[in-house]
């Protein structure tokens, strides 16, 4: 419910050592390149990174005395390959490894949680575009509000995933390589050539400056995962309220109750919500970790690693039930249009009365003449075309087929069309192949 399979292997443990191994070798290499060690050193490097099978529980254990994982991951690989051992690390510390395996963590991550969103992404742009003028009942505070399409429901939802979209596509994941304390001291004016190899031999952002206490980077990955969740969130609790007995516009899921017989459950609504609550209550630690003493943090960077696992893990099961969710959502539009009618045919329609007959009395009158017809609408439960046919200052001024054409939810929703045009525009934009979809 918290995680998904793929997810699970890609911030395991030993997923993170194994990142951390990779750095290693790609920064034997990337000294190579530059001639800090020799080639001969840099392959033996890289191939005691590729054999060595450090106990992970044994390293987990020595990771509590260090206070990170790196110092006893390098001395094990040490240890494996005698012959690598005096070019392992050589200029590094332990964060600039851990920070740059936390990026390649990252990168891989996001790119998961962008493959949900964009196949959530695809629904919703089908959605907006079929339902663009199925009526159903806008809802403001919980309360009917006036006429708007399901189409500009699923384009509001779609405008959401592709916010989230535009914040993950578009971060950087830098490589950190500044030695003891950030100036390179061991490489010295060689160290800035070394740091841009090793972006590149691992696929990762060039840094111009080490951001050991410049925890931007990793804020940004938090923050565009936190915005994903939300983004799920508010999709699921929509569909959640939607799906409910005395609502009843959607169904979603087949999810049971142990002890009720008759409940249909919308189980994926329910699964994402909980794991976007929990994805959003992990993103203050990583504006917190912000706060680093001088040039090494005392547990604001430490409490990012497996904070950052989470909130990837979450995230990308909230982005997998979404899919799911939204895949197999049932559309009732006789509902929907039952329920504009509810409690009493025509009070949906309140404000667009005002609008038609403003336009003969002014705005100010219009709003009190329609005020009282539906105060004596309600009191005497009778529909509102009714009542605003005997009330002698609208019917004065308003044909029959005129108050018709007032009262009718889809001649309300406004610019919705052109407004749903533009969120499918934006999506076929930024997800390609997406014209195909509609």
């Amino acid at each position: 419910m918290f995680s998904t399979a793929e997810m699970r292997r890609v911030v395991s443990g030993d997923a993170w050592v194994a990142a951390m191994l990779e750095v290693e070798a790609a920064l034997a290499r990337a000294e190579a390149r530059d001639g800090i060690i020799p080639f001969e050193a840099a392959e033996a490097v890289v191939a005691a990174c590729a054999s060595v099978q450090p106990d992970v529980d044994a390293l987990a254990d020595a990771t509590l005395a260090a206070a990170n994982p790196a110092g006893p991951l390098v001395t094990a690989l040490r240890a494996h390959s005698p012959a690598a051992a005096e070019h392992v690390h050589h200029g590094a510390t332990s964060q600039d490894i851990v920070d740059s395996a936390m990026m390649l963590i990252a990168r891989r991550g996001v790119a998961l949680v962008l493959r949900d969103l964009d196949a959530a992404a695809a629904v919703c742009a089908h959605l907006a575009d079929a339902h663009r003028e199925t009526p159903m009942a806008a809802r403001t505070l919980l309360q009917q509000a006036v006429p708007m399409s399901f189409g500009m429901k699923a384009a509001t939802w779609l405008s959401l995933l592709c916010d989230a979209r535009d914040r993950l596509s578009g971060l950087r994941f830098p490589v950190q390589l500044g030695g003891a304390a950030g100036t390179m001291s061991v490489l010295g004016y060689s160290g800035p050539a070394v740091s841009d190899a090793l972006a590149d031999e691992l696929g990762l952002d060039m840094s111009p400056v080490p951001w050991h206490v410049n925890r931007t980077p990793v804020v940004d990955v938090a923050a565009a995962v936190g915005i994903a969740a939300g983004a799920f969130g508010k999709i699921a609790l929509d569909v959640t309220l939607l799906a409910q007995p005395e609502v009843g516009e959607v169904r979603a899921g087949n999810g049971t109750s142990s002890a009720m017989p008759h409940k249909q459950n919308p189980s994926s609504a329910v699964a994402v919500q909980a794991c976007a609550r929990r994805a959003h209550a992990l993103v203050p630690v990583f504006f917190g970790a912000m706060f680093s003493e001088h040039e090494r943090a005392t547990g604001a960077w430490q409490a990012e690693w497996e904070s950052l696992s989470q909130l990837l893990e979450l995230t990308s099961a909230a982005a997998a039930s979404t899919r799911e969710l939204l895949a197999g959502l049932e559309i009732d539009t006789d509902r929907m249009r039952a329920n504009l009618e509810a409690p009493l045919p025509g009070l949906v329609m309140s404000e667009a009365v005002v609008t038609a007959l403003a336009t003969h009395v002014g705005r100010v009158d219009a709003r009190a003449i329609i005020d009282g017809a539906v105060a004596r609408s309600v009191e005497a439960h009778r529909p509102l075309r009714d009542v605003l046919l005997d009330t002698a200052e609208v019917s004065a001024v308003l044909s029959p087929a005129e108050l018709d054409r007032a009262l009718d939810p889809a001649a309300s929703f406004g610019a919705s069309s052109t407004l749903i045009d533009r969120a499918l525009g934006r999506s076929r934009q930024a997800r390609p192949g997406a014209e195909e979809e509609h």
